[in-house]
């Protein structure tokens, strides 16, 4: 199964769990709709709160397409679009933690203290769908970065992450997923 997601606004180097959960809230409208079509309508009930990959994580719900109970995977390939030059990948000191903060943001919060203090769902966020379960489900990444003359400062990029979901052995859900 391939997707793309697309995320245009910032990205701190300092990965605060509010800013996490922003980037979280953009990803889940893409990834919502996502379940409305095929491959995902073959097993959309394993989202609902009683389904095989739901997490409570404090008193909120959150579910993955790449989970542990599918034995899916998934491989990146970020197109990273930012103020500085092309290249300088790792000469530029905040590119990575801007990398892990985003990491971070495409799974669900790990532990309580990553969901932010006073944050709730909104109605249509229950649950709140993202990425991955864990980040250590990407078992390849490829990073493109280029220029973007429109940016807003050096922390505001525009993402273009193509997902390809793979499987580390065949199940039923990855059968139906067709991976």
């Amino acid at each position: 199964m391939r997707f793309t997601l697309t995320y245009d606004g910032l990205l701190t180097p300092d990965g605060t769990a509010k800013h996490k959960m922003e980037i979280r809230r953009h990803f889940h409208r893409q990834l919502a709709e996502l379940w409305t079509h095929e491959p995902l309508t073959n097993i959309a009930n394993a989202a609902e709160p009683d389904g095989v990959h739901y997490e409570n994580i404090a008193g909120h719900g959150f579910t993955a397409v790449v989970h542990d109970a599918f034995k899916l995977r998934a491989d990146l390939d970020v197109l990273l679009l930012r103020e500085a030059a092309p290249g300088s990948v790792l000469s530029k000191a905040d590119i990575d933690n801007q990398l892990k903060t985003l990491f971070d943001a495409l799974t669900w919060p790990q532990q309580t203290q990553q969901v932010p203090e006073g944050w709730a769902p909104k109605d249509n966020e229950k649950p709140l769908h993202c990425l991955l379960q864990d980040d250590r489900h990407i078992t390849r990444l490829r990073l493109e970065t280029e220029r973007w003359l429109a940016a807003n400062g050096p922390q505001h990029v525009r993402l273009f992450i193509r997902v390809r979901v793979t499987n580390a052995y065949p199940t039923n859900a990855s059968v139906l997923l067709g991976t």
